[in-house]
């Protein structure tokens, strides 16, 4: 199944253009699914059909599904509350009730998450178009997956768990109970949601798009969200122009949407969405849009270049767009590099090869950074 996450800063139309896409798919004889986080229902306002917790029909081969963040949260803690039974009574908790639970921050994000997963498993859809928060969550979304998986390993490493046949010896003699079973249970089922998740947006069948209004506050939100892509290695496939003006509007807004659109053509595809004159509501007006439905996928590589008979170097090609070299910073930790670039980060593992080997230096170069390692002597087979 094909995938499109469809995000834009907010107030960008980014529901209007994640529907008319998924229209125009379902009358192109795909079998469409779209997908929103957005707690009000903005995607059933623009469809003309409510939206909601169960999928429902808004067309033909065309399916809108809403999660509801609340319900899954309140099923979520009392599974836990459940499982947890002995812990708690040992603590004295008392239990919550359900109609006492409202959804902690990060809820959607999970909810949204988990949502993502359980449409990509079927194959009842040949195309899955996901209406993301707006940019800044939609970032902190689609890193999610990683980060967390991270801090599992972290907080319940793998080969801690062979420890296991030790831990009621390790209670009686502590006095007091050890971690139970489900503990390493929850955390490695939760590892492989998140590593599903993480796959549908790595798939190289998924494609993220932009959406923005052709103007100063847009081109500032692209410009970030694409470095904050760059550094997930990802790319948009396409930047949908919203609500461009026709030629006899105010001259002045004319100019500035036609300037901003000449230094997008420079980068990206750009795709251009009239402005109606109104919002758009109903499958007319979403036709009416002309958006894109065929996408390429997102999916950057960072390649490693072999230097060694040259240089005596290996080289980390990360492609940045748009980084600046003084907001530029890295950070070698164990087997991992913090990469940092401008108000975005990211901690990714090192490719097998440069585990064995020290960062000799690092230069940003027309949009890409290139990291040396040299092979350290000590690990690197023939270098003493």
């Amino acid at each position: 199944m094909r995938t499109i996450l469809i995000t834009g800063p907010g107030g960008s139309g980014r529901t209007t253009i994640a529907a008319a896409t998924a229209l125009a798919a379902a009358r192109d004889g795909e079998r469409v699914l779209v997908l929103s986080a957005d707690r009000d229902d903005t995607l059933g306002a623009v469809l003309g059909v409510p939206t909601g917790p169960a999928p429902v029909e808004a067309g033909e081969r065309l399916t809108a599904w809403r999660p509801d963040s609340a319900a899954g949260f309140r099923d979520d803690l009392a599974a836990f509350q459940e499982r947890a039974t002995a812990a708690l009574d040992l603590l004295g908790a008392s239990r919550l009730d359900p109609e006492e639970v409202t959804p902690l921050p990060g809820a959607d994000e999970l909810t949204l998450l988990r949502a993502l997963r359980d449409a990509a498993l079927p194959e009842r859809h040949d195309l899955l178009v996901v209406d993301l928060p707006a940019t800044a969550h939609a970032l902190a979304l689609l890193a999610l997956p990683e980060e967390l998986r991270r801090y599992l390993r972290r907080l319940l490493p793998p080969e801690r768990q062979a420890a296991r046949a030790l831990r009621p010896v390790l209670g009686r003699l502590a006095g007091v109970p050890m971690p139970a079973e489900w503990l390493y249970e929850t955390a490695a089922r939760w590892d492989v949601e998140l590593a599903a998740a993480a796959a549908v947006v790595a798939d190289r069948r998924t494609a993220v798009r932009l959406v923005a209004e052709p103007g100063p506050a847009g081109a500032d939100a692209v410009r970030g969200a694409t470095l904050a892509l760059a550094l997930r290695g990802l790319r948009p496939d396409v930047l949908v122009a919203n609500r461009v003006v026709p030629e006899d509007w105010p001259a002045g807004l004319v100019a500035q949407q036609r300037k901003i659109l000449e230094e997008w053509r420079e980068s990206y595809d750009v795709q251009v969405v009239p402005h109606l004159g109104q919002d758009p509501r109903g499958a007319d007006d979403l036709a009416a849009l002309g958006v894109p439905v065929n996408a390429r996928p997102s999916t950057v590589e960072w390649p490693v270049t072999d230097s060694l008979a040259d240089d005596g170097v290996l080289v980390w090609n990360i492609p940045l767009p748009g980084a600046v070299r003084d907001d530029l910073d890295l950070v070698r930790r164990g087997d991992e590099l913090v990469v940092t670039a401008g108000p975005f980060r990211r901690i990714v593992p090192l490719p097998s090869a440069l585990r064995r080997c020290t960062v000799d230096g690092a230069a940003l170069r027309d949009g890409v950074l290139r990291i040396r390692f040299a092979p350290d002597p000590r690990l690197w087979p023939g270098t003493r």
